[in-house]
């Protein structure tokens, strides 16, 4: 499902942008330049932002005990 070392985001219902993306929008005069990523329920949306929002707290605290851990492993005896 989701890999382990990848870093979860939720911009997964907002188009990839880049530069040269924005710099194009500007000359857009209809208003429809960009497409954007649907859900095919609200269902859906709700369950995919709650399991990346999910999975960032869990990495944010794997990776938050690991530096602890590198920070005090003499005093951790680890």
């Amino acid at each position: 499902m989701y890999n382990k070392t990848e870093k979860y985001k939720t911009d997964f219902l907002l188009p990839r942008n880049n530069f040269l993306v924005g710099l194009g929008s500007i000359f857009n005069l209809a208003g429809s330049y960009f497409e954007y990523k649907y859900s095919r329920s609200e269902q859906e949306a709700d369950r995919k932002a709650l399991m990346s929002d999910w999975f960032n707290v869990g990495n944010d605290i794997k990776l938050s005990k690991e530096k602890f851990e590198k920070e005090h492993s003499k005093e951790l005896c680890l």
